[in-house]
């Protein structure tokens, strides 16, 4: 009879099949919790048998090894369901953004090859007022029944049915993640089931285990979600799955369910200390905190180290994969201005702007590699050789896209994204340098840099920044005073004060969004 021992000696296997893995959890306690959410809670037991009557369901659909099962909507326990079962019937799970435009999701089911998607009511409606056409699918829903497409609970096998076994090879795809571009077709990232063991079976042993409690906070088509969701599937744990952030419910939700494990991104984090409430909560059970995603600034790591129990390791890395850095910042508390180090395994350098390596302490492209590494963008081959750098024996790593340091300890800090540096008169400007001057002043909450065109320049600089609750600042004073600290070739041209930040659901800042802002201000 299988134990809990026989799947943790598994799991440090170099390689091992997810479906075998999940169906031993099921076995050995059925009675566990699996997956929660504000509607429903459902054991392991419950959880896969579940997860068998839909992966039977796609099989008798005709769904082929490895192919994409397309799921859009709110995050919930019947679309995690549906994504470990597109896993469990051999196909690729395919998670589409919730806030791309409708022409771009109408693409990205196109690009993915998926002969089914699972959508909720809210996210059909909207592909429907938009006009676009979808491409032929057969469409189930994820809540209730509407019109010609049958609701989950109806279209799923009969009670008892399992699917087929299937035995994942190594390079088999896992899922399709969509990066979230703001313009154009976002690219599919495609992971295969070896790059997604790696990340969550063996190294994780210290970490997770089968009385892991994790809340899930951001979506569950963003891979800053996998990164904690797929570890505590593997590792026989439970899921909490929060359908939309808000800092209260998360508090009471914590409290109420002895969460040990989550993954917020530093709005977030931001938010929850800003609760009125937050002090008043037991968060006592919470063992491990983990960040990713944007931008972490010492000053906020510092406050959850002081205030918000368990340990906290900010991750930097790309879905993409190529490099991953940790920082565990309550062992490291002199490092808080970086990302950490490479994972064992894990290689990075800088280069200059024509591929050469530069020493420690000098700034350029980061670029890495590791054996977590995408398969590549899918039908996106120009897209994938432009993501990848070779060094002169022809090892193959990928860019970053970000501008960084490497401190003579090892530690990366990140100064910005190569795209977003401005070059006004010949210099080189990184947009972190400013930022960091904009909060510095008394009463700013939240700062950002853009570059904008320039007749007399070629770029300019342009700042946005929110302010703390109450305060009463004039932009130009701000300006002046960032401006007196600031070197000729730095200094920014106007600064605008925000009500709020513009920010993806995962708490990316969209300077896409700000520079349009910009010029618009500026007409």
């Amino acid at each position: 009879m299988t134990t809990q021992e026989d799947i943790s000696t598994r799991l440090e296997a170099e390689y091992g099949s997810w479906p075998a893995i999940l169906s031993d959890w099921a076995a050995v306690q059925p009675d566990a919790d699996m997956l929660i959410d504000a509607n429903r809670r459902i054991s392991w037991g419950e959880g896969m048998a579940t997860i068998d009557r839909i992966a039977a369901r796609l099989q008798a659909d005709g769904l082929v090894r490895g192919q994409a099962v397309a799921i859009l909507g709110t995050s919930s326990v019947d679309y995690a369901l549906v994504y470990l079962a597109a896993i469990q019937a051999g196909g690729c799970a395919a998670p589409l953004t919730t806030s791309a435009a409708p022409r771009q999701l109408a693409a990205m089911m196109v690009d993915s090859g998926a002969s089914h998607l699972f959508i909720d009511t809210a996210k059909r409606a909207e592909l429907a007022e938009s006009g676009v056409t979808l491409p032929p699918l057969n469409m189930v829903m994820l809540d209730r029944a509407e019109g010609d497409a049958p609701a989950l609970a109806d279209w799923m096998a009969e009670e008892g049915a399992r699917p087929e076994p299937v035995s994942p090879h190594v390079g088999d795809p896992f899922n399709i993640i969509y990066s979230s571009g703001t313009t154009g077709t976002p690219k599919g990232i495609v992971h295969a089931h070896l790059m997604r063991w790696r990340q969550a079976a063996g190294g994780f042993k210290s970490i997770y285990a089968p009385d892991s409690r994790t809340l899930c906070s951001t979506p569950l088509y963003s891979n800053t979600t996998f990164a904690v969701f797929l570890p505590t599937m593997l590792w026989g744990g439970a899921a909490y799955i929060m359908g939309k952030f808000d800092a209260e419910r998360w508090l009471e939700i914590a409290e109420a369910e002895h969460i040990t494990h989550t993954m917020l991104v530093p709005v977030q984090y931001q938010r929850l200390l800003a609760a009125p409430s937050f002090d008043d909560h037991d968060l006592s059970a919470m063992q491990y905190k983990f960040c990713t995603s944007a931008p972490f600034s010492a000053a906020l790591k510092e406050e959850a180290l002081r205030r918000f129990p368990g340990s906290l390791t900010e991750i930097y890395g790309m879905t993409e994969g190529g490099v991953v850095c940790m920082l565990h910042a309550h062992k490291f508390p002199d490092k808080l201005h970086t990302v950490g180090q490479p994972l064992p395994g894990h290689e990075l350098i800088v280069v200059d702007e024509d591929g050469k390596r530069l020493p420690a302490g000098a700034k350029g492209e980061m670029v890495g590699r590791s054996p977590t590494m995408m398969t590549g963008y899918r039908n996106r081959p120009d897209a994938t050789s432009a993501m990848e750098w070779r060094d002169a024996d022809g090892n193959l790593w990928l860019k970053t896209g970000d501008i960084g340091v490497i401190d003579e300890d090892g530690f990366v800090q990140i100064v910005g994204r190569a795209k977003d540096m401005i070059i006004s008169g010949g210099f080189n400007i990184y947009p972190a340098d400013l930022e960091d001057a904009l909060m510095t002043v008394d009463g700013v909450d939240d700062a950002a840099v853009v570059g904008v065109p320039s007749e007399q320049w070629g770029e300019t600089p342009v700042g946005f920044v929110t302010l703390t609750p109450g305060t009463r600042l004039e932009a130009d004073a701000i300006m002046a005073s960032v401006n007196a600290d600031l070197g000729k070739t730095q200094r920014l041209s106007v600064v605008h004060v925000l009500d709020e930040m513009p920010r993806s659901h995962i708490g990316k800042l969209l300077k896409t969004d700000l520079r349009v802002l910009a010029a618009q201000r500026a007409a």
